[in-house]
């Protein structure tokens, strides 16, 4: 079997520290299934995004980062010279292929000297690397033209350690011309490897170009569009896309179109005309996603939209008739559904096919569904039905399509692995081997979502009759006493593998994001635990684990720190309460509405101090969230955990406790900084100011937060619904809970 690359992050997005890094799974089980008697749907409105391709071919299209590119570096030895910017290649904004930018090389090169600029690739969460391709193709251009002898040397590196001796360009390509981008081939074989470790080209994981000749002479080129592919078998030429939609918000453009499949189109081009000034191209979008954001940050601008189609070797299509829109100033509120719609979109147009569900982000491996996410994700769909975004019976029709696909899904004890396979429906065991079976938590997040659909969508039909009947079963079907692991069974336990039993043996205890997981086992009208398992489980009494440690900080009193110094990551404050309502109960420790009301007024007085003295920190840019930060996964909270990183969906998922505080963070994060953090489904998944760094990527754990808690700010939608479900209808007195008017 050929080898492939699987780079991932611990973590998720949940606090399973028991876990062990992601690895691939090769052999996924598939035991006996509970099934739900009903066809499998394929919605029609669920449009198929495919990222692999992508991923296996692009190794440079642009720069998130304005100024210079993150995943670059470059040294030097005088005399020679290297351009850099914070240490990093400069990005070129006015010639380029995929715009919006190119990357700049500026050099120097003299006898005795040397300088060396390197270009890494992006390896995102569940990113697979694994080239197929035959050769390195990238675009040059010099304003000034340059000869192919004094072109740099090239070499590259591979995850694992390999390397190879350096070549040098002019050896592919003939002299540069003028102002004119030219494509140079360099195939693979050419390479050579001089490492240890032998160099694996289908694992590429950086180029290295080095100084050539010693001309003492200035020279600039730029770079674009830097691919692993096979040498173009033909000269096809695409179809004409047709843009179907163009409308504008405050400052920023949503455009559609529709394309014809066609695996040979590498990209769509999105061509602007402003005040009736010539089309000029501005942006690309990557085959299989139709849509696009274009910032313009003016509330009051008027632009002309033409989509084209186009092959890696520049094969590109008739422009589509053009389309014109303006941009207008918006309400609050009008803000407020704006991003809500946009983050609900990740859930509509990215789902995996198959199942309808949520990938786990995207670009990523298109075949991985997030249990967790896709039921946050339905949710959403409840905003989406009632605020008319879609449909209300397409959403009936892939709530069926997905319950179904649930039904033939593994399951064990009624309980479904973290990660699904969209196109089998078996577990995926990406967080290693002893994790190839159930997991409760993620369980609990579907289920908070389906029980919230089975509520909303209450008419008598025969569709909504049959998506009720269908969540029912499966509610019912999920053993939540099977995961009272000890025997003592005083707790719930994360996981259980049907090869290895309880071996991460991750007790469920407070504080953090688990508190719907016994919310629902207490609930569940099959499989009930005892209510007092929220005391000594949750609340872990009767163990040396300290819950309900109390402090103030900034003069603000927390009721459950979670690590000494830090009431820990905002998620824990919107996960479990995204159904479940929090207000005007409290335990013996907390309100946990006012309690995360605090958490995340300290969140934003945090960043309003800024100890550390971030750059873009204040009191409307905070949010300390888990989430992938430059450096790969983390579990930011204030205080403790901190490098500058802030996750949009932190402070905008604060909005039913902190409406006027989110509300700053909104304006700021899109008027601001919307022309880096704004995209298709919504605000990027994370940024770094200090860094320069901007998240390319979107999780399906971190959209639909947004959607909802901001919808339950709004009207209480999402949380009238799930509390109204029967079985959770006296959940607070089961337990014990008193009443507490304190808001």
């Amino acid at each position: 079997m050929k080898a492939t690359i699987l780079v991932g992050f611990s973590g998720g997005g949940t606090s399973e520290s028991a876990i062990p890094p992601r690895m691939p799974l090769d052999n996924p089980r598939w035991p006996r299934v509970f099934t739900v008697l009903m066809a499998f749907l394929v919605s029609a409105s669920c449009v198929a995004l495919t990222d692999q391709n992508y991923s296996q071919q692009v190794f440079f299209e642009n720069s998130l980062s304005p100024g210079s590119y993150f995943y670059s570096s470059g040294t030097m030895s005088a005399p020679s010279k290297l351009e850099l910017v914070d240490r990093k290649l400069p990005v070129e904004t006015s010639q380029y292929i995929s715009g919006p930018n190119a990357l700049e090389l500026q050099w120097l090169s003299m006898s005795n000297g040397g300088w060396d600029a390197e270009i890494d690739l992006y390896a995102w969460r569940n990113r697979i690397v694994d080239f197929p391709g035959d050769s390195l193709f990238l675009w040059l251009f010099a304003k000034d033209g340059i000869r192919a002898a004094d072109l740099p040397r090239i070499a590259l590196r591979s995850f694992g350690g390999g390397f190879t001796a350096q070549l040098p360009m002019g050896s592919f390509t003939r002299d540069i011309s003028p102002g004119t981008w030219t494509r140079v081939r360099i195939p693979l074989a050419q390479f050579v490897s001089t490492s240890l470790r032998p160099f694996q080209a289908q694992h590429l994981e950086s180029i290295i170009f080095a100084q050539g000749a010693a001309d003492g002479k200035e020279h600039t080129v730029y770079l674009d569009d830097i691919r692993i592919e096979n040498e173009p078998q033909t000269n096809h030429t695409p179809d004409a896309p047709k843009l179907t939609d163009a409308k504008g918000y405050e400052r920023h453009i949503d455009l559609k179109w529709e394309a014809a499949s066609d695996p040979a189109v590498a990209q769509y081009v999105i061509y602007r005309s402003m005040n009736g000034e010539p089309f000029r191209p501005i942006g690309v979008q990557r085959y299989g996603v139709n849509r696009f954001a274009d910032f313009l940050g003016d509330p009051h601008a008027t632009a002309a939209y033409e989509i084209s189609a186009r092959t890696s070797s520049l094969k590109e299509s008739p422009r589509s008739a053009a389309l014109t829109v303006s941009t207008h100033p918006m309400t609050d509120d009008d803000l407020l559904t704006m991003v809500q719609e946009a983050s609900f979109r990740y859930y509509w147009e990215a789902a995996e096919p198959h199942s309808g569900m949520a990938r786990e982000n995207t670009p990523g491996d298109d075949d991985i569904i997030a249990l967790g996410a896709s039921g946050f994700g339905i949710m959403a769909m409840v905003v989406a039905a009632d605020r008319g975004f879609v449909p209300r019976e397409q959403v009936v029709d892939r709530l069926l399509q997905i319950t179904g696909f649930l039904a033939r899904a593994d399951r064990y004890h009624g309980v479904w692995p973290h990660f699904l396979s969209g196109s089998t429906g078996h577990g995926l065991a990406v967080f290693g081997m002893y994790d190839d079976g159930a997991d409760l938590v993620e369980t609990s997040f579907l289920m908070q979502g389906l029980l919230t659909a089975r509520q909303y969508f209450h008419e008598d039909t025969e569709k909504e009759r049959l998506l009720r009947a269908n969540i029912t079963n499966l509610w019912e079907g999920v053993e939540w006493d099977w995961f009272r692991a000890t025997p003592k069974k005083d707790a719930l336990y994360w996981h259980w593998s049907p090869d290895y039993a309880f071996h991460i043996a991750n007790r469920l205890q407070g504080w953090n994001e688990v508190m719907i997981t016994y919310l629902l086992s207490i609930a569940s009208p099959t499989h009930s635990v005892p209510a007092n398992l929220y005391y000594t489980g949750y609340c872990a009494e009767g163990t040396d684990h300290k819950y309900g440690d109390k402090h103030a900080y900034f003069g603000i009193q927390i009721n459950m720190n979670y690590v000494p110094g830090s009431p820990g990551p905002l998620f824990f404050t919107q996960y479990s309460y995204m159904g479940y309502d929090p207000r005007g109960w409290r335990d013996k420790y907390a309100n946990y509405f006012v309690n995360n009301r605090n958490e995340a007024l300290v969140s934003q007085a945090y960043s309003t101090a800024n100890p550390h003295h971030w750059k873009g920190y204040g009191a409307d840019s905070w949010g300390l969230t888990a989430v992938d930060g430059p450096d790969g996964y983390r579990e930011y909270k204030p205080f403790v955990e901190d490098d500058g990183t802030i996750a949009p969906t932190g402070a905008i998922s604060s909005y039913s406790y902190t409406p006027q505080q989110t509300i700053l963070a909104v304006k700021h994060f899109y008027r601001d900084l919307g022309a880096q953090l704004w995209d298709i489904y919504g605000f990027r998944d994370a940024f770094n100011q200090q860094e320069n760094w901007y998240s390319g990527i979107t999780m399906g754990l971190n959209q639909a937060p947004m959607t909802v808690m901001i919808e339950n700010g709004r009207t209480e939608l999402v949380w009238r619904n799930f509390m109204s479900n029967g079985e959770l209808a006296h959940i607070q007195q089961k337990i014990g809970l008193q009443p507490d008017a304190n808001k």
